[in-house]
């Protein structure tokens, strides 16, 4: 690789090749370590003398900026030097737009930049420790194989047949979806399938309802594109449909498992959502992001499943069933709304990673995900047990657990006495992390809580560290 230099006229060669290394060496544009061309090969490069580099290289040298190693050659020496002052930068034309941009980081984001607790009940987080690390990379050896010998060079938007077949029969089988193949879109995670679906409905100005609480990268990912937010209140049967505003244009629920508080829809509140759907011309984002793990009671059918009109949209993810570094999700679209999501789609990333998706098409068709799932349920179920006897026990003059039968979260709401932002200051310093369920709510009344994920924490420490979590509560109260 040719060091890049620019040398004006045939006068003061050696000069303008000295300020111009000095330049980049002061910058950190030419690292302390780099390794500079041997003398006779820049100046064949640059078309001059050897005796002009040499001279170069050697006021650099007297000034303590190069350094020689015998049989090796040049190096910038390693050494901290004062940079120059940075030109005065110009303010963007676009400033305000950047500045609300970075105003709309969400608490799940400020939460990645928080260290872990020893005992961290973080929502969200999947079980490690069992993931089939062995047949996932037999899977990923089969997809380079794949590869290989594959001819083409550009592949669908929509996501690779294998793969769309693969999670058509996946979420018929555990969660009742009536779909083809056809009507599935691969994404890079759940978020993008909200992006695009939400990038092809919403113009400036579009009503757009919303639970409240709900899912902070939705609200903040519809706001961001100009929605008029609505936020609905739930009750104990799920989103309230009846205060669905008149002109709105999508609807964004979580039926299945309501995101933060852990209830699921009634179904009596299901037919009514979509029949205001069905009112309104409305689409519904059905995001069922966990609910292949239920621990009790008749598992309810998706809402999609439901669906006569074309109006619900399912979006789901195997970032909480298999590793969140996976991020691949889907997303079933009705006629209506593929065709623009799949050019959306192309006009974004062209396609999601081809070998990834192999990867999991083959780890699915071989049964590794059914299998892994099952395993997991079974920790899942016995974590879940654990904290609820613990919530109906010492800790219930505190907490008082909502019922949620699925996922891998569940929230208890706090009694009025208990202050829980203080309460999960304390249990830091403590080494036990606790989450608030305030930053869920927007409009709605807040109700002071606690989000209790069991995915990241092993059994044997859930004790420990309720335990510190009820001497807490004791020296609060």
């Amino acid at each position: 690789m040719e060091l890049h230099i620019r040398l004006d006229g045939r006068k003061g060669l050696a000069d303008q090749l000295y300020q111009q290394l000095r330049a980049g060496i002061d910058s950190g544009h030419l690292a302390a370590g780099t390794q500079l061309p041997p003398t006779r090969l820049l100046a064949e490069q640059l078309g001059v003398s050897r005796k002009t580099v040499a001279e170069a290289y050697s006021r650099l040298t007297y000034e303590n900026l190069l350094s020689g190693v015998v049989g090796r050659g040049t190096f910038i020496t390693p050494q901290q030097r004062a940079h120059p002052h940075a030109n005065q930068a110009v303010t963007l034309a676009a400033a305000p737009s950047l500045e609300r941009w970075q105003q709309r980081a969400t608490v799940l984001a400020k939460r990645t930049r928080q260290p872990a607790s020893r005992y961290d009940f973080v929502g969200g987080a999947s079980i490690k420790s069992q993931f089939p690390f062995d047949q996932w990379r037999s899977c990923l050896n089969y997809a380079l194989r794949r590869s290989q010998q594959h001819p083409e060079r550009h592949f669908s938007a929509q996501g690779l047949p294998e793969l769309r077949e693969a999670i058509a029969h996946h979420i018929a089988y555990a969660r009742g979806v009536h779909c083809s193949p056809a009507q599935v879109l691969v994404c890079n995670g759940a978020q993008q399938a909200l992006d695009l679906i939400a990038r092809v409905l919403i113009e400036p100005g579009c009503p757009v309802a919303m639970e409240d609480p709900g899912y902070p990268p939705a609200r903040q990912l519809f706001e961001a594109l100009g929605a008029r937010l609505q936020s609905v209140p739930v009750d104990d049967q799920g989103m309230c449909v009846e205060q669905i505003a008149d002109g709105t244009r999508l609807i964004y629920t979580t039926p299945s498992h309501q995101f933060p508080l852990g209830m699921p829809m009634s179904a009596q509140r299901r037919q009514a959502l979509l029949a205001r759907a069905c009112e309104l011309g409305a689409l519904i984002i059905e995001d069922d992001y966990d609910c292949e793990f239920r621990y009790q009671g008749q598992a309810a059918d998706a809402l999609q499943r439901l669906d006569q009109w074309g109006l619900v949209a399912y979006v789901g993810t195997f970032s909480k069933t298999l590793l969140p570094e996976l991020r691949l999700g889907y997303a079933v679209l009705p006629p209506a709304v593929l065709e623009a999501a799949c050019v959306a789609k192309h006009l974004s990333d062209w396609h999601s990673p081809t070998l990834l998706q192999w990867a999991l098409a083959r780890f699915m068709g071989e049964g590794h995900l059914n299998r892994h799932i099952r395993r997991c349920h079974d920790i899942y179920s016995t974590r879940r047990e654990r904290i609820l006897n613990r919530l109906n026990d010492d800790l219930a003059p505190w907490l008082q657990a909502i019922p949620a039968n699925a996922g891998f979260h569940l929230s208890a709401l706090a009694q009025p006495e208990v202050d829980v932002e203080l309460l999960t200051h304390l249990a830091r310093k403590v080494e036990v992390g606790l989450y608030s369920l305030a930053p869920f709510f927007s409009e709605a009344p807040v109700r002071p809580g606690l989000l209790l994920g069991f995915g990241a924490i092993e059994l044997l420490d859930i004790d420990p560290a309720l335990d510190r979590v009820r001497d807490t509560l004791q020296r609060l109260s």
